[in-house]
C-alpha cells in the first residue's frame, strides 16, 4: 500500500464537473479560507471506500497524502487515521496524536477538521491534560483554531462542557465566520444535551455574540426563546 495506489484509485472516481463544484462550494478563490485547493472530483462515500481498502497505510505514506495537493487525497488520509486511531492501543492511539499535531498544514479546510478533529484529538484529550486545545486556540492558523472548538464534541458527548465554553467565550470576537459556525455547533450539542447550560451562556453572552454563532447556538430551541436571543 502506497500513496500512488490510494491517489490512482481516488482519480479512478474522479469527476471534472464535481471537481468544479467542489472549488467554488470548499471556497477556493483567491483570498478566500481555500484559496488555491485542487480537487479531483470524487464524492465523500468514494473517499472512504479508498480509505477502507488502504486503512493500514503507514505514516510515512499518510504524510505524503496530507502533502498532496488534491483535497480528497488530505480527506482520505485522515479516514485513515481516524480508524487506525479506533483500532488502536493506548501507545499506538498517542503516536497517532502526535502525527496529527505535526501535519496540521494538511489539514486545511472545516471538512477536514471536521471529519477528524474530535475522533483523535479529542478522544484522546478525554482522561489527559487539556492544554494543547488552548495552544490550538491561540495559533494564528485557522484551521488549528477550528481543531480546538470542534475536538471538544468528544468531551461534550460525556457531558463535558467546561472547554467549549471557555473557547467559545475566546472566539466571540473572532473575525472568521468558520469559526463562528463552529462554536454555535458545539453551543447546540450543549444544549442538546443540558438546555440550561447553554442559555446561563446565552443569557451572558448572547447580545454581543456574532450572529452566526447565536443563530447556530440556539437551533434546537423552543420558538419563544430563539425570538427573545435573536433581539439583540
Amino acid at each position: 500500500m502506497t500513496a500512488s495506489i490510494v491517489k490512482q484509485q481516488l482519480h479512478a472516481f474522479g469527476n471534472p464537473e464535481k471537481a468544479e463544484h467542489a472549488k467554488y462550494f470548499f471556497k477556493t478563490g483567491k483570498g478566500q479560507y481555500g484559496e488555491g485547493d485542487q480537487f479531483i472530483g470524487c464524492t465523500v462515500p468514494e473517499s472512504r471506500n479508498v480509505a477502507k481498502a488502504n486503512k493500514n497505510l503507514s505514516f510515512e505514506e499518510l504524510r505524503k497524502l496530507l502533502n498532496d495537493e488534491y483535497h480528497e487525497c488530505r480527506l482520505c488520509a485522515l479516514i485513515i487515521l481516524v480508524e487506525q486511531f479506533k483500532r488502536a492501543d493506548n501507545a499506538k492511539r498517542k503516536e497517532i496524536f502526535d502525527f496529527y499535531l505535526a501535519n496540521t498544514h494538511g489539514i486545511n479546510n472545516w471538512d477536514l477538521v471536521d471529519v477528524s478533529a474530535y475522533t483523535i484529538v479529542g478522544e484522546w484529550l478525554l482522561d489527559k491534560d487539556r492544554s494543547v486545545l488552548y495552544w490550538l486556540a491561540e495559533s494564528e492558523n485557522l484551521w488549528e483554531q477550528r481543531i480546538s472548538v470542534v475536538s471538544t464534541m468528544a468531551f461534550i458527548r460525556k457531558n463535558d462542557f467546561s472547554d467549549i465554553l471557555k473557547l467559545s467565550e475566546k472566539f466571540l470576537t473572532h473575525r472568521h465566520d468558520l469559526m463562528h459556525k463552529a462554536c454555535g455547533w458545539m453551543l447546540r450539542e450543549v444544549g442538546k444535551r443540558d438546555e440550561k447550560t447553554l442559555t446561563g451562556f446565552l443569557d451572558k453572552h448572547y447580545r454581543k455574540m456574532p450572529r452566526t454563532m447565536l443563530r447556530y447556538a440556539i437551533e434546537k430551541l423552543s420558538l419563544a426563546q430563539r425570538e427573545i436571543y435573536m433581539q439583540k
